[in-house]
């Protein structure tokens, strides 16, 4: 088994989970012993996002995905922001809000639950009223976390331990534009992911009727 950062892998990961026994779980409620509470922060790219919805869809897997409202990179509430937030639902997984501190706006599109952008350790696990922040007490412990923050796993790529049930439970937080473009670096990963959406916009630009010639 490979432990790249790929959508095959990331195929791995699931089926090591189900392997070692766990079910999938939200934040709805403190995790049991057994839960996998899978969590995607959309930090970049919806496109990602829903390639990696669809993938757990089809492994029978449902996760949490945490959209941002002040991203500088997609517009939530454009047409291509409402349907990708629609079609996450219709694939069987939960909204929440991914939230640049110090507001978390949580309207009708999202769950009660908020994962910070890039937290500062004053406020990282702070409660927040009447929502869940997914690094409070009772849903974050080091030994139950991991993360793949920057194409890089603090403890190891988890899939071993998933697939022996080696965690008595797991939040475990990945960004989907790590999984879905290619490259061995974070850098050559986000250089593909700017390649693909060169494309992307040149097509939404003559959708616009913008003269490309």
């Amino acid at each position: 088994m490979s432990c790249g950062f790929t959508l095959d892998h990331y195929r791995e990961l699931l089926q090591a989970a189900r392997t070692g026994g766990y079910r999938f779980a939200h934040f709805d409620q403190p995790p049991r012993r057994g839960d996998l509470l899978l969590r995607h922060d959309v930090d970049l790219s919806l496109d990602a996002a829903l390639r990696m919805a669809a993938l757990e869809a089809e492994e029978g897997a449902s996760a949490t995905y945490f959209l941002m409202t002040e991203s500088v990179f997609y517009n939530l509430a454009s047409a291509e922001g409402v349907g990708a937030a629609g079609r996450l639902r219709e694939l069987g997984h939960r909204v929440g809000l991914h939230a640049v501190y110090p507001t978390a706006p949580l309207d009708e599109r999202f769950d009660r639950v908020v994962a910070w952008h890039n937290p500062d350790p004053e406020y990282m696990t702070a409660p927040i009223p009447g929502a869940v922040n997914v690094m409070q007490e009772g849903y974050f412990d080091p030994p139950t976390y991991r993360s793949d923050s920057n194409q890089r796993w603090r403890s190891g790529c988890p899939h071993e331990e998933l697939r022996s049930g080696g965690f008595p439970w797991l939040q475990l937080l990945t960004h989907p534009e790590i999984w879905a473009y290619p490259g061995s670096t974070m850098g050559a990963t986000m250089r593909a992911m700017l390649d693909a959406e060169r494309e992307r916009r040149l097509a939404q630009l003559a959708e616009d009727r913008i003269d490309l010639a």
